[in-house]
């Protein structure tokens, strides 16, 4: 006779929830050993009410967290994730209407980035008896849709717990998609307010400890033995490795295939610190915002080894980093989605640490010519030599961004962890910094979400902090992305959890600034400055000429009770920078380091390309020369690669 228990469906849920674990080889933890939670209409009585029973009934079952914003509830559970190597995420509770509209923009992150998150996104009424409630959309065309609906394209799993029989079913569904790592991102549950509620006789087999075990495939001999071929024959082969590398931990594989045939690395930005930055094969990253000594050997390449990279086009430079007419590119990724990408013809379907290692048995003997390892091993040394020249402090009253990351990567320990999403950091990351461990760089580039730094931050420095590990993680964010999104700080004071800020202010966005100068649109609109109106209409207000705004991000940070280090410009400024991280590092909480920054001071050149359309008519001058070059770059760009 099956034992059964009667409890609400939430409360099911989150019990489900605390007992189901990830194994990964010898490796085995908790799948979701958390949940945030932001309670109101829609969710308070039901998963708010369940979690706090696990609190009484069973405390240390499902953690609670408290968060100030849902779209930072869910950014926190994909840097977690991100530190756990994608075995581990946490869940994220949310209310009706807003609050779950809050969350899409999380869940789009998620997936986009191939990182796991669970979504309980409270819904309407199931029964309608009192339709329509507070925050319910309404369609007269189908009054079926909902916000949670909203979260279907943004989703790798969804599904609606429309009567509690289904919640068996769905919560199994979830479990495997999100410990899929061919799957993954985020997951989300649709729960209407009412059913959370409502009563269940619940099997005590759904209840038990229950193992998800990552699924590591093995490349097929076939696709194995054609790629292994083709790198035989190839001259000039490079590997690409993306965050695949990481996440199956597959770090050791790739150097020992790469020291053994001699091959150079070039990284992505979610496979940075696949290398560390110092091996002689590594050439930084690779593409867009890459470094000049990796794309000057991706445009020579005639065969690339992607290992677990979803080739974006930063990391192909829009279709122009790859110019030998014969390239040939063989793909390894765990999702044969990935695996085709570009029209190759030698996928390999399979987990990139067991791929790497039959490769490595492939290949024994073979090594690449002493001629083109000199070269690539010379282009590493000039890039290198360029990044210790663009770290020298120029001593003007405004640091530049380079001078800015040197200082911070200086003044951290190697297994400290950066952290960063949008604006102009990213690129300027992915040139000059120099992760030394696996997990040290973490720039989420798949999104490039503004707003996603602190949050994400935070969501490291907890994944890393449940793992025993108390490395600090270091986010840089500018301007515009701390104001995006900040209120997280909140939350890392009130746990006392120890995160260092770096605020860079240079009143705008610089980015999509010097972006807005290459397209010809002379950095319009991209500047913090007071409205003004040159002849007193206001019709013809314009924010291009007033005086910059006021705004004081320091007394900002403080004010949530975050201990603050506010540099004043001048010449000394980087070595107060550098203090400040010192200072950070020995404190017990959340620290924010604020200082100004010359936005019109720039990374060395790396000499990849990014295709951003420009007005192919203009009145404006610069509009139309900025068209001419477009269309010049325009030509390099090759429709299928492989």
């Amino acid at each position: 006779m099956t034992t059964t228990r009667r409890m609400t469906v939430a409360q099911a849920l989150i019990e489900f929830l605390g007992h189901q674990w990830t194994v990964d080889g010898d490796h085995t933890e908790r799948t979701v050993p958390g949940t945030f939670g932001i309670f109101g209409h829609g969710n308070v009585a039901g998963v708010g009410q369940a979690l706090l029973q696990s609190s009484v009934t069973e405390p240390g079952l499902m953690p609670f967290y408290q968060a100030r914003n849902e779209q930072a509830m869910v950014h926190q559970a994909v840097g977690f994730a991100r530190m756990h190597r994608r075995r581990a995420t946490l869940a994220c509770a949310a209310s009706v209407g807003p609050g779950a509209a809050n969350m899409l923009t999380g869940a789009a992150l998620a997936t986009a980035n191939r990182l796991p998150a669970l979504l309980l996104v409270s819904d309407t009424f199931a029964t309608r008896v009192a339709d329509p409630v507070l925050q319910q959309l309404e369609h007269p065309h189908d009054t079926g849709i909902q916000v949670s609906d909203a979260f279907r394209p943004l989703s790798r799993f969804f599904d609606r717990v429309q009567r509690p029989e289904q919640l068996f079913s769905i919560a199994l569904a979830a479990m495997r998609v999100l410990t899929d790592p061919a799957e993954t991102g985020a997951v989300t549950i649709a729960l209407p307010e009412d059913v959370q509620a409502e009563v269940i006789d619940v099997p005590e087999a759904f209840l038990a400890d229950r193992e998800w075990h990552i699924r590591r495939p093995l490349a097929e001999r076939g696709p194995l033995a054609r790629a292994a071929a083709a790198i035989r024959a190839a001259e000039r082969p490079l590997i690409i490795a993306g965050g695949g590398v990481i996440y199956s931990d597959a770090t050791d594989a790739l150097r020992e295939l790469a020291e053994e045939i001699g091959v150079p690395v070039a990284t992505t930005q979610a496979g940075g610190g696949s290398l560390p930055w110092d091996h002689p094969l590594n050439l930084g990253g690779v593409g867009a915002t890459g470094s000049a000594s990796a794309n000057q050997i991706a445009a020579e390449a005639d065969l690339v080894i992607g290992v677990g990279t979803r080739y974006s086009d930063f990391t192909t430079s829009s279709r122009t980093a790859f110019q030998n007419p014969g390239v040939t590119f063989v793909n390894i990724n765990v999702a044969s989605f990935d695996a085709y990408k570009h029209g190759t013809q030698l996928p390999v379907i399979a987990d990139a640490r067991e791929a790497l290692h039959a490769l490595r048995e492939e290949l024994s003997g073979l090594h690449v010519d002493d001629g083109y390892a000199q070269t690539a091993a010379d282009a590493k040394r000039k890039w290198d030599a360029l990044v210790d020249e663009a770290f020298v402090p120029t001593g003007g009253e405004l640091p530049g961004q380079p001078e800015i990351i040197g200082t911070v990567l200086e003044a951290m320990d190697p297994e400290d962890v950066i952290i960063q999403a949008a604006g102009s950091l990213p690129g300027d990351l992915q040139k000059l910094w120099r992760p030394s461990d696996p997990l040290g760089y973490h720039v989420e580039y798949g999104f490039s979400c503004m707003g996603y730094e602190i949050a994400g931050g935070l969501g490291a420095k907890r994944g890393l902090l449940a793992d025993g590990d108390d490395r600090d993680v270091v986010v840089m964010v500018g301007d515009g992305s701390y104001l995006m999104l900040h209120t997280e700080l909140v939350t890392a004071v009130a746990e006392g959890i120890k995160l260092i800020v770096v605020i860079i202010q240079n009143q705008g966005y610089a980015s999509i600034g010097h972006l807005s100068e290459t397209v010809g649109s002379q950095r319009y609109g991209t500047r913090y400055r007071f409205a003004t109106s040159p002849d007193g209409d206001p019709a013809h207000v314009t924010f291009e000429r007033g005086d910059f705004l006021p705004v004081d991000l320091a007394a900002n940070a403080r004010s949530y009770g975050c201990e603050v280090i506010d540099i004043e410009p001048g010449p000394e400024a980087l070595e107060a920078l550098a203090a400040g991280i010192r200072t950070a590092k020995a404190a017990d909480g959340p620290t924010v380091i604020h200082l100004h920054s010359d936005p019109f001071v720039y990374a060395p050149e790396g000499d990849g390309w990014w295709d951003v359309p420009v007005a192919e008519v203009s009145e404006i001058d610069s509009t139309e020369s900025a068209f001419a070059e477009y269309t010049e770059q325009r030509t390099r760009q090759r429709p299928l690669l492989g």
